[in-house]
């Protein structure tokens, strides 16, 4: 298990220094793709403005480019790699430290391309391939938004933290000609739905970004469902963004109309959007409108399994349930979820509908990799916020349990019941404590404080 690609930092680092050196004497350097469109964008006019937001909310603008308790889109969120940190930039409309001197084909350039106003190239922590498929009306909008609806921000843009030579611009030259090369929006049906579905999941929602795997470039291994490779799942900021195509640990189980709810809600009666998703949820796809959400649903579910998995798992007959209400605690794991579990998500795993998830049967629980479970238990975290349910439920964060207990209940949840799945290993529970340290918290990592000491300082208060 590992929170993020498996490639060993020193052939990352040797790849890319060689790579550095080679074209270093500025041999076959390509140029950066801009263009010049020849748009002019009425910024002032209330209708582009209403829609460019609409547009930026399904692009999920605001949830990089704001932090915790931060003006919003001032940028300064880290999104850590594994070579250093790199923060998300100012977009608000000031002209000194944000995007108020750009131009449209600046912004378009940016947006699409990759390449700042200076013409230096973005990192890819920007998801410009999915957005190079965008049309540049719906970026004009985009940008009568941000120059005339977004409030001017002054705050400076930090610096990554990648070390030297890894954090030189112009080798991202070579990368956007490899991996993001010049393409357009190419339907895979006629049907104007589910067009209009792929459109959203491949180009503004940038899904593939967190459910897509990444190569050794840390590029998707593939922007469309040319490759069952797409959206089959990968672990980003230690989160397993689940599958989302056909199999059972995907969305095999899944009905479009419960797809629906979810993306409007951030739940139903089985599971709840949690971590990054939870976020996604909170930011974009609950301000959708409901025929979006209903594109975007109809199309996820006609992607095909992912190879070599399953449509449905074996059968496997619940005997946990009756242990646990006969006080049959045969496990460490056991002892440890009737202790701090079986209150929320009860003796049956079945939780209560759209207040606490249920573990049994849920495929973010028995996932092949187990982060996502791991990082919740440790860290805790927060449902998305939406007027549909009266309450966001938290989870409260068991950081202070021994690493051995953490592996104990969390093995115990992913193999009772009817779940079936691999088991974690103290060493697993280690390095997510390790990358808990230096991640840093969002709105919906929030969990409460349920510790002792909490509770004695509230008292005293």
């Amino acid at each position: 298990m590992s929170m993020k690609k498996k490639w060993p930092k020193i052939i990352i680092i040797t790849g890319i220094a060689s790579f550095a050196v080679v074209f270093s004497l500025g041999l076959l350097l390509p140029n950066l793709r801009t263009t010049t469109t020849g748009i002019q964008v009425d910024i002032n006019n209330p209708a582009l403005i209403k829609r460019g937001e609409y547009i930026a909310r399904t692009g999920d603008c605001v949830a990089c480019h704001t932090t915790l308790d931060g003006e919003k889109f001032a940028g300064g969120l880290p999104m850590l790699t594994p070579l250093g940190a790199v923060y998300s930039t100012n977009i608000t409309p000031d002209k000194e430290t944000g995007i108020g001197n750009y131009t449209f084909d600046d912004f378009n350039n940016a947006t699409k391309h990759g390449v700042r106003k200076d013409k230096s190239a973005l990192y890819p922590a920007m998801p410009y391939p999915s957005y190079q498929i965008m049309p540049d009306e719906d970026v004009a909008a985009m940008y009568a938004y941000f120059m005339s609806g977004v409030k001017a921000v002054k705050q400076e843009n930090k610096p990554s933290e990648l070390p030297p030579v890894l954090n030189w611009r112009w080798p991202l030259a070579y990368w956007q000609a490899i991996f993001a090369p010049a393409r357009d929006f190419i339907p895979e049906t006629q049907d104007a739905v589910l067009a209009r579905g792929q459109y959203l999941v491949e180009g503004p929602g940038h899904c593939g970004s967190c459910h897509t795997e990444r190569g050794v470039g840390f590029q998707e291994l593939t922007l469309t469902n040319a490759s069952d490779s797409f959206l089959s799942g990968a672990v980003i900021d230690g989160w397993r963004a689940k599958s989302l195509r056909g199999e059972h640990r995907g969305l095999g189980t899944w009905k479009t109309e419960e797809l629906v709810d979810f993306f409007k809600t951030g739940r139903t009666d089985i599971t709840a959007a949690f971590g990054a998703m939870a976020e996604v949820v909170e930011h974009s796809t609950q301000y959708m409108t409901d025929a979006d959400l209903y594109a975007m649903s109809a199309y996820l579910k006609t992607l095909t399994p992912k190879p070599g998995e399953a449509m449905i798992l074996p059968v496997k007959k619940d005997i946990t349930t009756q242990k646990l209400l006969d006080g049959v605690y045969d496990s460490r794991g056991a002892l440890l979820y009737v202790e701090y579990c079986t209150v929320c998500h009860r003796a049956d795993g079945q939780g209560v509908p759209r207040i606490f998830p249920a573990l049994d049967g849920n495929s973010a629980v028995y996932s092949n990799d187990a982060d996502s479970v791991l990082q919740i238990t440790l860290s805790g975290g927060r449902m998305p916020h939406t007027p549909h349910d009266r309450m966001a439920f938290t989870m409260p964060e068991f950081i202070n349990l021994s690493d051995a207990d953490i592996a104990e209940v969390v093995n115990y949840i992913r193999n009772s019941w009817t779940n079936q799945a691999s088991k974690i290993t103290v060493d697993d529970v280690v390095a997510m404590r390790v990358f808990l340290a230096k991640k840093p918290k969002t709105g919906t990592d929030i969990a409460p404080d349920l510790s002792i000491d909490s509770a004695a300082k509230g008292a005293g208060k």
